[in-house]
């Protein structure tokens, strides 16, 4: 069945997780799709998986649209939510609907993902006003780590914490249909929860929130530069890749592949016409 933003809400109604993952490409998209997953988000996080940045900071609208379109196009069941890359936003409302708008036309996003609180209160309510379903994102927003001077957990003293529950009170009254809460007090993510009607995506927000979202290539160990403490492997893809990609090169090295079941054949007459002719 496909998912939806009326698919999250009823899940959080009946009192049932929602699961989520990153994906950059249509091969990764369709087994995501195929695994039963919930929703797929295309994340900025492209730029530090995907693209080698040491920050989300420069990930573009051609990049974000770009890995959009082949996930969509792998996706047939999981809802698919676009990231808006910095920059793409915060300028103004005007940009802000215009480049939810490509994100939906070119990128064939089902919805679309943006970073803050009170400060894009506006911009959520136009982005929704112009039928472009909106999830936010609060507590560790990674756009903002030159402000917060790293990547740090957000909400653990009581100005932050008190800012994070308005933020995302205000979210839900802008029209978001879910937010996620990343790097947050597990205690403060629950409470924040249990204070919206709409549904709470945790990455790295503890099991009480409606839902969780890890990127792909870090629970499966394929991304290495950095471990976030929330991460869990579930299996060491990483490692599996990398015995492959051995064998693969000892045995090119050693004449041993491609065998004679990798080939393909041609009679010994047409072989002597073709040399001889």
């Amino acid at each position: 069945m496909k998912n939806t933003v009326v698919t999250f809400k009823e899940m959080k109604k009946k009192g049932e997780k929602i699961s989520m993952l990153t994906a950059y490409d249509y091969s990764t998209a369709k087994i995501i799709d195929e695994s039963g997953i919930n929703g797929i988000l295309v994340g900025d996080s492209l730029g530090n998986v995907m693209l080698g940045y040491p920050d989300t900071v420069s990930v573009t609208m051609e990049d974000m649209i770009h890995h959009g379109a082949a996930v969509a196009r792998g996706a047939k069941d999981s809802l698919v939510v676009i990231d808006m890359p910095f920059m793409s936003y915060q300028a103004s409302v005007y940009d802000a609907v215009i480049n939810a708008g490509r994100l939906m036309k070119e990128g064939r996003a089902q919805a679309v993902k943006l970073e803050g609180g009170e400060e894009i209160i506006p911009q959520v309510e136009a982005i929704v006003k112009a039928s472009i379903p909106v999830m936010g994102h609060i507590g560790l927003t990674p756009q903002s780590i030159n402000a917060f001077g790293g990547y740090k957990a957000q909400g653990r003293d009581l100005s932050s914490a008190k800012k994070l529950i308005r933020d995302a009170k205000l979210l839900e009254e802008a029209g978001a249909f879910s937010i996620v809460l990343e790097c947050v007090p597990a205690e403060l993510a629950s409470y924040v929860t249990s204070q919206l009607s709409i549904p709470t995506i945790g990455i790295g927000g503890g099991a009480g929130t409606d839902g969780q979202i890890l990127v792909y290539a870090d629970m499966l160990a394929m991304f290495s530069d950095y471990k976030p403490k929330f991460v869990k492997h579930f299996a060491n893809v990483g490692q599996v890749m990398k015995e492959g990609f051995r064998a693969y090169d000892e045995e090119v090295k050693a004449g041993t592949y491609p065998a004679a079941e990798h080939n393909y054949s041609i009679s010994e007459e047409v072989l002597n016409q073709a040399i001889n002719d």
